[in-house]
């Protein structure tokens, strides 16, 4: 078989050519639309799911919400294991799913076992999904700084939330954008207990009446003079002052009593679980950028330095966003190994063609068969889905060493054949004498490829994180 592909080639040299720029050409496309990332991704396949239920203590929270979230996804079909963790206020499950399960089949799945549960919960609880993305995630974190100390950290937070997020939300690959640190803004009522038992109102009924109060509600529509009009009323919250004049009850003489006549409002920030720190200079408010599951990470990081580039200017003065941490630095030096050793080896094949065999065609050919051999392997990586990262791409360095072996013996053995045939005087075709050692030597580099290659055999016998280790590089290399 190795010996009619080798003859035709030779009989073919055109087509081959043809066939070469091709596979160069589509090796190209394949580079620059392949997966790059600085690791390969260790994670399980897994979904979390995260429920909260502010106020209960752990043990509440794992009885009542942990335990029946656990129990039922252990029926979630592919699953090889559920963790449960309860907190303060806070439960998260985590289901696990077997190997080469599918990402968002297995996120289908928890939902509709999700769906089942649900009755079974409490009904203060509303359980969700985490993003769509792995442990390997998160590729870029900023923070935002107050360089002229105007702001408090609740402004800070909010400039975060509510427009820093929002926009790196929409660049494609995003799946979450986490805010870290400043002080949560919230609406704080604070009741006073004597005043409650003056007007002799329940605590409850202050909370329904906050709640009732913060909405719109629509009507039909009336005609008026041939035009309809629609009926609405607007009710939403949008200061203090209207929290403090929502009506609690109507005493007796028809007065209404309001929530500021037994509580005081005021905007204040909410309890603090964590703090962000940047080099030990103070407290700041930062940004975690997580990508999508399968989503190119130097693609996604690109596209959040763009966004952030484009709102810059809307921030208040005195506020600037810096990154705190990039993983595109540690990407693009894995490539440049990669290029800089190929180069390496070109050029020293090509030195040891020259220096032995005096001949600067021999030296080309030979050089010729890394790049292409590379650009051939993004063809097969992209097709099978694997990414660039720093085991595949060092799989790919471990086998430059092998073709180049090769290539110079093939190379070498047609050199000599060619000498011979001048010393003795031949008047063989130049072609002939090619298939003839090409034909002698070429079987054998095969095997003797093939011999390396099945080394590398029993590293696709690994499994789990050792297997997603260490397979990138055995698949590049072979």
């Amino acid at each position: 078989m190795i010996r009619l592909v080798i003859e035709w080639c030779i009989k073919n040299p055109l087509l081959v050519c043809v066939v070469s720029l091709f596979l160069a050409l589509t090796g190209v496309w394949s580079l620059s639309r392949i997966s790059l990332d600085a690791i390969p991704d260790l994670s399980d396949t897994q979904v979390i799911i995260s429920t909260e239920w502010m106020g209960r203590d752990p043990q509440t929270v794992e009885d009542q919400v942990t335990y029946p979230l656990t129990t039922t996804m252990l029926a979630v079909p592919g699953v090889r294991d559920v963790r449960g963790y309860s907190f303060f206020g806070q439960s998260f499950v985590y289901v696990i799913f077997e190997d080469g399960t599918d990402i968002y089949w297995a996120r289908s799945r928890v939902l509709e076992y999700l769906n089942q549960v649900s009755r079974e919960l409490p009904e203060e609880t509303s359980p969700t999904l985490g993003p769509d993305a792995t442990g390997l995630g998160w590729v870029f974190i900023y923070t935002v700084e107050d360089t002229g100390n105007r702001y408090d950290p609740g402004a800070i937070r909010a400039l975060q939330d509510f427009y820093i997020r929002y926009q790196l939300l929409s660049v494609p690959g995003v799946a979450e954008v986490a805010s870290v640190g400043g002080a949560v803004r919230q609406y704080q009522v604070t009741v006073d207990p004597k005043k409650l038992q003056l007007h002799r109102i329940p605590l409850g009924n202050v909370i329904r009446a906050l709640r009732k109060s913060n909405n719109d509600f629509g009507g039909s529509v009336m005609e008026i003079a041939e035009k309809e009009f629609m009926v609405r009323g607007k009710g939403y919250i949008r200061g203090i002052r209207d929290i403090e004049n929502v009506v609690i009850k109507t005493a007796s003489g028809g007065t209404p009593v309001l929530l500021k006549d037994v509580a005081t409002v005021r905007i204040g920030p909410d309890i603090k679980r964590g703090v962000a720190d940047k080099d030990g200079r103070g407290e700041v408010v930062a940004g975690i950028v997580v990508a999508r599951y399968g989503a190119n990470a130097l693609t996604v990081i690109e596209g959040v330095k763009e966004k952030l580039a484009m709102i810059a200017p809307g921030l208040p003065d005195g506020v600037v966003i810096r990154p705190a941490y990039d993983r595109s630095g540690l990407i693009e030096r894995a490539i440049a190994t990669l290029k800089e050793k190929l180069i390496e080896e070109i050029i020293i094949v090509a030195l040891v063609t020259l220096v032995f065999l005096w001949h600067a065609r021999s030296a080309l050919v030979a050089s010729i068969t890394l790049p292409l051999g590379v650009l051939v392997s993004f063809i097969i990586m992209k097709a099978m889905g694997l990414g660039a990262d720093i085991m595949s791409l060092g799989g790919i360095a471990v086998a430059i060493g092998a073709m180049v072996d090769a290539a110079v013996v093939l190379v070498e053995n047609t050199h000599k054949h060619l000498e011979k045939a001048r010393a003795e005087g031949k008047t063989t075709e130049r072609w002939r004498l090619v298939l003839d050692a090409s034909l002698e030597v070429g079987p054998a580099l095969f095997f003797s490829l093939l011999v390396i290659t099945v080394s590398f055999l029993p590293v696709f016998a690994l499994e789990d994180q050792a297997g997603r280790l260490f397979k990138p590089l055995a698949y590049t290399k072979t």
